[in-house]
C-alpha cells in the first residue's frame, strides 16, 4: 500500500459539493485516512472567485502513475476542461494535485513529486500541516512547518466553519 498526500482546490459552481463529489470519488480508489479543514484563500496568480482548499490524505494500492490518471479523470467528471490555449491558471470546478507520494521524488513528464511549488503556496502548506504536521518534504528534507514560515506568500487563507460529509 502506498501513502499519498493530495491538494483539492475549487472556486466554481457549489464548491463544498465539488469537494464532497471528490472525496466519495477519492474514496473509491484508496482508503482516506484525514482530511483538512475547508480553507478559504485568493486565486493564485489569477483574478476569479475565492477557492475552498483542502489536503487529504490516502492509503491506496495504486502507484503514483496510475493515481494520476485517476485523478485526472475525477476532475473532468467534475467538469474540469483544460484549456491549452490559455496560458496561466484558470477557474475550475476541481483540482487535484498530488503532493506526495510516501517519500518518492518523482519527475516524469506527466507527474513531477514533491509538486514543485508547495513551499511558496499557503493555501497548500497549511492543511497539509494540518493532517501531515510531522512530514518532512523528501526532495527539500524540511519539515512543513519550517516551510511555511519561510515562504513568500503573503495571501490571507481563512478557515472555514464548514464540515465534509464524507
Amino acid at each position: 500500500m502506498n501513502t499519498a498526500i493530495l491538494s483539492l482546490g475549487t472556486n466554481l459552481g457549489n464548491k463544498l459539493e465539488n469537494l464532497n463529489i471528490a472525496l466519495v470519488k477519492i474514496k473509491s480508489i484508496s482508503d482516506i485516512l484525514k482530511v483538512s479543514s475547508i480553507y478559504q484563500t485568493p486565486p493564485w496568480g489569477f483574478k476569479s472567485d475565492d477557492f475552498y482548499n483542502i489536503s487529504v490524505k490516502i492509503k491506496t494500492s495504486l502507484n503514483a502513475a496510475e493515481l494520476l490518471i485517476k485523478l485526472l479523470l475525477f476532475e473532468k467528471e467534475l467538469g474540469r476542461f483544460r484549456n491549452k490555449n490559455i496560458e496561466g491558471y484558470q477557474a475550475r470546478p476541481l483540482d487535484i494535485d498530488i503532493l506526495f507520494f510516501n517519500d518518492e521524488i518523482i519527475n516524469t513528464p506527466n507527474l513531477e513529486v514533491p509538486h514543485p511549488r508547495i513551499q511558496d503556496r499557503k493555501f497548500v502548506l497549511i492543511p497539509t500541516i494540518e493532517i501531515a504536521k510531522s512530514f518532512r518534504h523528501p526532495l527539500l528534507n524540511d519539515m512543513l512547518e519550517n516551510l511555511l514560515l519561510k515562504t513568500n506568500d503573503t495571501s490571507e487563507i481563512t478557515k472555514l466553519d464548514i464540515q465534509l460529509t464524507l
